[in-house]
């Protein structure tokens, strides 16, 4: 390999991780980052989530305990079921929940939008084993 050649592809690297860098703060300033930022401050804020969280990882736990042991019932999956209903429902709880979503699906535009001139699913196979 030449100087020249080394010194393109140090260069290509440089500037892909500046870029990648770019993306990132440009990510951070997008109104999706900043509402998903701001309802997660909300959930974390708000008593009432945080009891129902507490609530509902306490039944998940539970649940996988006894599901470990054969001792699970249909009740239990029912408890763990209305736990997470209830938390989803909380109104910050809701807001947060959506905001998350509208960040994936921003994720997921950006991934096409990388992956389209690689001619590959950027996400999807960088760190796949074994795709046909």
């Amino acid at each position: 390999m030449s100087v020249d050649s080394d010194s393109a592809a140090t260069t290509g690297t440089a500037n892909a991780d500046d870029i990648a860098r770019q993306l990132g703060e440009a990510i951070e300033q997008s109104p999706e980052y900043q509402r998903y930022e701001e309802t997660k401050a909300a959930v974390e804020e708000s008593e009432e989530v945080q009891e129902r969280i507490s609530e509902f990882e306490d039944l998940r736990q539970e649940f996988m305990l006894a599901r470990q042991t054969g001792d699970a019932t249909q009740e239990d999956a029912k408890k763990v079921e209305d736990a997470q209903k209830r938390l989803h429902d909380h109104p910050v709880m809701a807001e947060h929940l959506d905001a998350q979503d509208e960040l994936e699906a921003k994720f997921e535009f950006l991934n096409d939008l990388i992956s389209e001139p690689l001619d590959v699913d950027f996400v999807g196979e960088s760190g796949a084993c074994c795709q046909d």
